[in-house]
Protein backbone atom coordinates (compact mmCIF):
# COMPACT_ATOMS: atom_id res chain seq x y z
CA UNK A 1 0.00 0.00 0.00
CA UNK A 2 1.55 3.31 -1.06
CA UNK A 3 2.10 5.87 1.84
CA UNK A 4 0.00 8.69 1.91
CA UNK A 5 1.06 11.86 0.09
CA UNK A 6 1.93 14.98 1.73
CA UNK A 7 -1.77 16.70 2.31
CA UNK A 8 -3.16 13.19 3.72
CA UNK A 9 -1.07 13.09 6.35
CA UNK A 10 -1.50 14.37 9.84
CA UNK A 11 0.49 17.50 10.82
CA UNK A 12 -0.03 16.53 14.69
CA UNK A 13 0.75 13.15 14.56
CA UNK A 14 3.86 13.50 12.58
CA UNK A 15 4.69 16.69 15.08
CA UNK A 16 4.13 14.07 17.94
CA UNK A 17 6.67 11.75 16.61
CA UNK A 18 8.70 15.18 15.65
CA UNK A 19 9.12 15.27 19.45
CA UNK A 20 9.67 12.07 20.08
CA UNK A 21 12.82 11.63 17.64
CA UNK A 22 14.01 14.73 19.36
CA UNK A 23 13.95 13.81 22.78
CA UNK A 24 11.10 15.42 24.43
CA UNK A 25 9.10 12.23 24.77
CA UNK A 26 7.41 13.18 27.82
CA UNK A 27 5.78 15.98 26.52
CA UNK A 28 4.67 14.61 22.88
CA UNK A 29 1.43 13.89 24.51
CA UNK A 30 0.33 17.15 25.87
CA UNK A 31 1.67 18.82 22.65
CA UNK A 32 -0.46 16.74 20.59
CA UNK A 33 -3.53 17.24 23.24
CA UNK A 34 -3.01 20.99 22.93
CA UNK A 35 -2.24 21.59 19.28
CA UNK A 36 -5.03 19.04 18.67
CA UNK A 37 -7.31 21.11 20.47
CA UNK A 38 -6.29 24.44 19.11
CA UNK A 39 -6.97 22.93 15.65
CA UNK A 40 -10.22 22.01 16.70
CA UNK A 41 -11.15 25.52 17.95
CA UNK A 42 -10.20 27.04 14.22
CA UNK A 43 -12.16 24.83 12.92
CA UNK A 44 -15.71 25.32 15.39
CA UNK A 45 -14.63 29.19 15.03
CA UNK A 46 -15.00 28.46 10.77
CA UNK A 47 -18.07 27.51 11.64
CA UNK A 48 -19.31 30.01 14.29
CA UNK A 49 -18.30 32.48 11.92
CA UNK A 50 -19.77 31.38 9.22
CA UNK A 51 -23.23 31.87 10.85
CA UNK A 52 -22.27 34.99 12.81
CA UNK A 53 -20.28 37.33 10.19
CA UNK A 54 -23.24 38.09 7.66
CA UNK A 55 -25.70 38.86 10.90
CA UNK A 56 -22.34 41.66 11.75
CA UNK A 57 -21.44 39.76 14.97
CA UNK A 58 -18.48 38.10 16.60
CA UNK A 59 -18.70 35.18 18.69
CA UNK A 60 -17.20 37.48 22.09
CA UNK A 61 -19.98 39.90 21.22
CA UNK A 62 -22.65 36.99 20.47
CA UNK A 63 -22.20 35.93 23.91
CA UNK A 64 -22.10 39.71 25.72
CA UNK A 65 -25.74 39.61 23.61
CA UNK A 66 -26.40 36.13 24.98
CA UNK A 67 -25.20 37.25 28.86
CA UNK A 68 -27.77 39.85 28.62
CA UNK A 69 -30.60 38.18 26.69
CA UNK A 70 -30.46 35.83 29.97
CA UNK A 71 -30.62 38.16 33.16
CA UNK A 72 -33.92 39.31 34.79
CA UNK A 73 -33.67 42.65 33.76
CA UNK A 74 -31.68 42.49 30.23
CA UNK A 75 -29.22 44.48 31.60
CA UNK A 76 -26.29 43.73 33.27
CA UNK A 77 -23.09 45.71 34.91
CA UNK A 78 -20.20 46.26 32.76
CA UNK A 79 -17.83 44.57 35.57
CA UNK A 80 -20.11 41.74 36.53
CA UNK A 81 -20.08 41.28 32.52
CA UNK A 82 -16.50 41.02 32.03
CA UNK A 83 -16.70 38.29 35.12
CA UNK A 84 -19.38 36.07 33.83
CA UNK A 85 -17.47 36.08 30.22
CA UNK A 86 -14.49 35.55 32.39
CA UNK A 87 -12.07 38.18 30.23
CA UNK A 88 -10.70 40.87 30.75
CA UNK A 89 -12.26 44.67 31.13
CA UNK A 90 -11.03 46.14 28.07
CA UNK A 91 -12.28 43.31 25.84
CA UNK A 92 -15.80 43.60 27.47
CA UNK A 93 -15.64 47.25 27.07
CA UNK A 94 -14.47 46.83 23.19
CA UNK A 95 -17.38 44.42 22.67
CA UNK A 96 -20.28 46.49 23.99
CA UNK A 97 -18.53 49.67 22.08
CA UNK A 98 -19.08 47.24 19.17
CA UNK A 99 -22.78 46.57 19.96
CA UNK A 100 -23.68 50.32 20.63
CA UNK A 101 -22.55 51.23 17.51
CA UNK A 102 -24.86 48.19 15.86
CA UNK A 103 -27.39 49.16 18.00
CA UNK A 104 -27.81 46.17 19.64
CA UNK A 105 -26.62 47.41 23.23
CA UNK A 106 -27.20 50.69 25.29
CA UNK A 107 -25.24 52.23 27.81
CA UNK A 108 -27.15 53.02 30.91
CA UNK A 109 -26.77 54.71 34.46
CA UNK A 110 -27.78 52.08 37.18
CA UNK A 111 -30.75 53.79 39.28
CA UNK A 112 -29.54 52.33 42.24
CA UNK A 113 -26.05 53.94 41.64
CA UNK A 114 -25.19 56.59 39.31
CA UNK A 115 -21.47 55.49 39.25
CA UNK A 116 -22.78 51.95 38.00
CA UNK A 117 -22.89 51.57 33.64
CA UNK A 118 -25.22 48.54 32.72
CA UNK A 119 -24.84 47.03 29.33
CA UNK A 120 -28.65 46.96 28.42
CA UNK A 121 -29.53 44.86 25.43
CA UNK A 122 -31.94 46.96 22.53
CA UNK A 123 -35.31 44.83 20.59
CA UNK A 124 -32.72 44.83 17.74
CA UNK A 125 -29.97 43.23 19.81
CA UNK A 126 -32.55 40.35 20.63
CA UNK A 127 -33.70 40.08 17.01
CA UNK A 128 -30.26 39.46 15.94
CA UNK A 129 -29.52 37.24 18.82
CA UNK A 130 -32.56 34.85 17.85
CA UNK A 131 -31.44 34.73 14.27
CA UNK A 132 -27.81 33.84 15.76
CA UNK A 133 -28.85 31.36 18.50
CA UNK A 134 -30.98 29.32 15.47
CA UNK A 135 -28.12 29.19 12.96
CA UNK A 136 -25.77 28.26 16.23
CA UNK A 137 -27.76 25.99 17.01
CA UNK A 138 -28.65 24.59 13.49
CA UNK A 139 -25.81 24.38 12.38
CA UNK A 140 -22.70 23.93 15.08
CA UNK A 141 -24.36 22.80 18.43
CA UNK A 142 -26.35 20.45 17.36
CA UNK A 143 -24.44 18.82 15.57
CA UNK A 144 -21.12 19.28 16.87
CA UNK A 145 -19.03 16.44 14.73
CA UNK A 146 -19.02 13.84 17.54
CA UNK A 147 -21.96 11.18 18.82
CA UNK A 148 -23.49 12.41 22.12
CA UNK A 149 -21.94 10.12 24.07
CA UNK A 150 -18.50 11.41 22.69
CA UNK A 151 -19.39 15.21 23.40
CA UNK A 152 -20.90 14.21 27.22
CA UNK A 153 -17.43 12.60 27.57
CA UNK A 154 -15.44 15.52 25.95
CA UNK A 155 -17.06 18.36 27.87
CA UNK A 156 -16.05 16.40 31.02
CA UNK A 157 -12.81 15.80 29.73
CA UNK A 158 -12.54 19.51 29.42
CA UNK A 159 -14.17 20.37 32.73
CA UNK A 160 -11.12 18.35 34.11
CA UNK A 161 -8.97 20.50 31.89
CA UNK A 162 -10.38 23.90 33.27
CA UNK A 163 -10.36 22.51 36.88
CA UNK A 164 -6.43 21.60 36.56
CA UNK A 165 -5.95 25.34 35.18
CA UNK A 166 -7.94 27.02 38.10
CA UNK A 167 -11.45 27.52 36.73
CA UNK A 168 -14.37 26.36 38.89
CA UNK A 169 -16.15 23.76 37.48
CA UNK A 170 -19.41 22.39 38.25
CA UNK A 171 -19.79 18.65 37.26
CA UNK A 172 -23.14 17.11 36.03
CA UNK A 173 -26.08 18.62 33.83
Amino acid sequence: MPSPSRDERDPIRDAREQWIRHGWSEAADGMAMVTSLVRAQQLLMEQIDAVLRPLGLTFARYEVLQVLFFTRANSMAMTRLGSLLQVHPTSVTSAVDRLVKQGFVERLRDPDDGRVVLAAITDAGREVLTRATAGLNGSVFEQPGLAPDAVARLTGLLGELRTAHGDHVVTGH
